[in-house]
């Protein structure tokens, strides 16, 4: 299983907080191993891929309404990665052909709203946010599946 050190100018463990300078995230398969001060988590992990982002680095968002339009289910979902979304309610995707391609990507599916946040165990669901709110770059359980060009 690889590790990856995910890096970025500034972190938030929730999307509320207050950002953090100089922290990151390890993330072994689809499980985030560790979060704190980026120098510590280089030392204790030599040998792990580093990502750096611009932006700052937070918890995957979660989408509380109806899911994009676009010609295909798929792209809905593609259309939810774009924004940093790794988490849905399930009470928007019931329509049997947008449940199977939210499954297929593993997109979290909630009964109800829980808070997100980045927690060592928790699954690695990142999202890196642009100052002016557009997504870099969305990890979801590990993979990344969006990266602005």
């Amino acid at each position: 299983m690889s590790t990856t050190v995910h890096a970025a100018p500034l972190l938030r463990l929730t999307p509320d907080d207050e950002p953090v300078p100089g922290w990151a995230v390890v993330v072994t398969g689809d499980r985030i191993a560790a979060v704190g001060p980026e120098s510590d988590l280089l030392g204790a992990y030599p040998g792990a891929r580093v990502r750096r982002w611009a932006g700052t680095l937070g918890p995957g968002l979660r989408h509380d309404g109806p899911l994009p339009a676009a010609p295909t289910p798929r792209e809905r979902v593609h259309a939810l990665f774009r924004l940093g979304v790794t988490a849905v309610l399930a009470g928007y995707v019931t329509e049997p052909g947008l449940r199977a391609v939210v499954d297929r990507s593993d997109v979290a599916v909630l009964t109800a709203p829980v808070p997100v946040a980045l927690h060592s165990g928790g699954r690695a669901d990142l999202a890196v946010l642009a100052d002016d709110g557009r997504c870099l770059a969305t990890v979801l359980a590990g993979r990344l599946v969006h990266r602005r060009a």
